[in-house]
């Protein structure tokens, strides 16, 4: 790999090398790049997005910092006789550029050239794979992964390089970013976590990697492969030229040598039964290989042959984003076998189904296929998450950063009318039961399961008409990983069920640690839920990996209208990013909607602050204005067509005409300033 030499870790504010006499404004950037070499790539690996993966990352951020070198003659003279880290000098250039580079969108060319490295632009590597070391740099991307980009990035100036806010927001600003907004959200990540002890030894070096070899075996495989195609490829092409007429449709091969390769049904990865029992990984990558049709040798070459080339009458889907390209390495099997239709229409037909786990443990794949026939070509499916058992279909889902309760299920087949699925189980489920969600008083019914892992079917909810119920599966984990853990998945029409968890109200207004998410299995838990659980309808097929209701506050009415409970609850995508609602459950009735914001951090990890408000009328008819904030609000003020201010973390004032416009802020123990969420973002002052 192409790096560029340092000569050591001393703080940013050192003068760089100096640079060759006579030289312009290149010369002196390229003397502050090598100088300050691993800070940007520190800088650009934790700012770009952690779905990537820590190999790609880690290139891009070096490509990143060694693209950042202004061209000869273009654009303004970073140099200057200031220092290298003043306003306009060439660290800020730098910085800029890098963080331009960090931040481009992931889609359009840009992006693809940034996903698949191609053309290769130094740094390019063949045959390794390039990690950061432990301790260094990837924990702190790990303890970011949620927050966003500009956000990620504020942190690291700020409080890594040790930025003014000012000075960060400058940067931020001039990459396209919204600058004074990433740093404020920065000044609350990770607040109560501590740093890396690598990340404060000032002999650190971002720039350091790990290396090692990919599967030897298989790039042999590949050379040997490539030229026997380049030999094919020109005698096809001589005999073409020869012959003079078109190639025929039918001689041309269905898959590369690649994939030829990599889809032998005999190299897939066959995990032992035992193994999620004596492993520190307990997600998909754990699971052995069930199912009667493990050794159908016709059946897996079809469904590899599916996910390779995708053939006609295949329907294949891909929750949002996932990536369907053809595995690098071969995968492991999860599951092959029968499985009898759910009850519903043709309920006497089974479905062939095979489940696949990218061999980077980030996606799983299921391929099914009618019982007989091994690949009708029509019908049309039952989306994302469930097959009918009409047609052949391959269904792929995100999978990374799974666990005990993200991996403990998957969708093997669903009704044709959408009422009812099977599921396969984890091998770590000890039992398992369904519950009503909208009934909070509801007991846990047993659910059987065959030894195979594949539940008897299992009511869904509906995808449209009156909600009357909404059906959970409770699963509880084996005593040989975790004690007395049972948890909640939701069927959403995906292939992977959702996670349902709740936070708790505050232990009271002293409160000093925030409460964490727990299961929704405990009574104050599912009288959270019950109000809302119709509301989850929303979320069908959005990829989301799990929802938690947070109830972060509660309000006592006024004219006697009891106590009302704040809640927010929070749709956490495979990707990051989520979607979350602000309700304001009254004693009695249907809870009323305060905000919504997408693709926001508010209510998660790296959003703990929230203030909300909205109108609310009483039982006497009287309208009010009703505001409430998160554990550490000291105080409310609003102001605009309502003016009042209160202390304590909840706030009641008459109301204003309706529609008359109303801000609203709050000020926490530390001092800062939040403004209420409205339906953008929780924004700071």
């Amino acid at each position: 790999m192409a790096t560029t030499p340092r000569s050591g870790s001393e703080p940013e504010t050192t003068p760089p090398s100096p640079a060759p006499p006579g030289g312009g404004a290149v010369e002196r950037a390229e003397a502050v790049l090598v100088e300050q070499y691993p800070r940007l790539v520190r800088l650009a690996y934790v700012t770009l997005p952690p779905s990537l993966g820590r190999h790609t990352r880690v290139l891009l951020a070096h490509r990143a910092v060694q693209h950042a070198l202004p061209r000869t003659g273009g654009g303004r003279d970073p140099g200057g006789t200031g220092s290298p880290d003043s306003p306009g000098g060439p660290l800020e250039e730098l910085r800029v550029r890098v963080l331009r580079a960090a931040l481009a969108p992931a889609g359009g060319a840009r992006g693809l050239l940034a996903r698949t490295g191609w053309p290769p632009a130094p740094p390019f590597v063949w045959g390794l794979r390039l990690w950061p070391p432990a301790g260094g740099i990837d924990e702190a991307a790990r303890l970011l992964a949620e927050a966003p980009g500009p956000v990620r990035a504020a942190f690291v100036l700020h409080r890594l390089d040790g930025l003014p806010e000012e000075a960060v927001a400058r940067l931020l600003g001039a990459a396209g970013a919204p600058g004074p907004d990433a740093v404020r959200e920065a000044q609350a990540v990770a607040a109560g976590e501590p740093l890396p002890p690598a990340l404060l030894n000032p002999e650190f070096d971002a720039s350091v990697v790990s290396a090692r070899p990919t599967d030897l075996l298989r790039r042999r495989r590949r050379v040997r492969a490539g030229w026997a195609a380049a030999a094919v490829v020109a005698l096809v092409g001589g005999v073409l030229v020869a012959d003079g007429s078109p190639p025929r449709t039918e001689a041309a091969p269905a898959a590369g040598p690649v994939a030829a390769g990599v889809m032998d049904p005999a190299r897939l990865v066959r995990v032992p039964a035992e193994a999620w029992a004596d492993t520190a990984r307990v997600d998909f990558t754990a699971w052995p290989a069930r199912g009667a049709r493990t050794a159908d040798r016709a059946l897996l070459t079809r469904a590899l042959g599916a996910w390779a080339a995708r053939p006609g009458g295949v329907r294949t889907t891909a929750a949002p984003g996932t990536p369907t390209d053809p595995p690098g390495r071969p995968p492991r099997l999860l599951y092959a076998g029968d499985v009898p239709a759910a009850p519903g229409r043709d309920a006497g037909a089974a479905t062939a189904v095979v489940v696949l786990l990218d061999a980077e443990g980030d996606r799983v794949v299921r391929y099914t296929e009618p019982e007989r026939g091994g690949g009708g070509s029509g019908g049309s499916g039952s989306g994302t998450g469930g097959s009918g058992g009409a047609a052949r279909t391959l269904d792929l889902a995100r999978t990374d950063e799974a666990g005990v309760t993200t991996a403990a299920a998957l969708t093997l087949t669903r009704a044709p009318d959408g009422t009812a699925a099977r599921y396969l189980l984890a091998p770590w489920i000890a039992s398992a039961g369904t519950r009503d969600l909208l009934r909070a008083g509801d007991t846990t019914r047993p659910l059987t399961v065959a030894a195979d892992g594949v539940t008897a079917p299992v009511a869904v909810p509906r995808e449209a008409g009156a909600c009357d119920a909404w059906p959970v599966v409770e699963l509880t984990s084996s005593a040989r990983i975790v004690e007395k853990h049972s948890f909640l998945l939701a069927d959403l029409g995906t292939l992977t069920p959702v996670h349902l968890t709740y936070t708790p109200l505050p232990d009271g207004p002293g409160a000093v640690a925030a409460r964490q998410p727990r299961e929704a299995t405990g009574a104050a838990a599912r009288a959270a839920w019950a109000p809302g659980a119709c509301g989850l309808r929303a979320l069908r097929g959005d990829g989301v990996r799990a929802v938690n209701v947070w109830d972060f506050a509660g309000t006592d009415l006024p004219d006697g209208g009891g106590r009302a409970v704040w809640s927010c609850t929070r749709a956490s995508g495979w990707a990051g990013p989520g979607d979350v609602l602000v309700q304001l459950r009254p004693p009695a009735g249907p809870p009323q909607e305060v905000a919504r914001a997408r693709a926001t951090a508010a209510c998660g990890r790296f959003g703990q602050h929230l203030l909300a408000g909205t109108r609310w009328r009483s039982p006497a008819g009287r309208w009010y204005l009703l505001a409430a904030g998160s554990r550490e609000v000291a105080a409310i003020t609003a102001s605009g067509a309502v003016r009042a201010e209160a202390a304590g973390r909840s706030l009641t004032a008459p109301a204003g005409p309706e529609g008359a416009p109303v801000s609203l802020t709050a000020r926490l123990a530390s001092g800062a300033r939040i403004t209420a969420l409205d339906g953008g973002a929780g924004g700071r002052d």
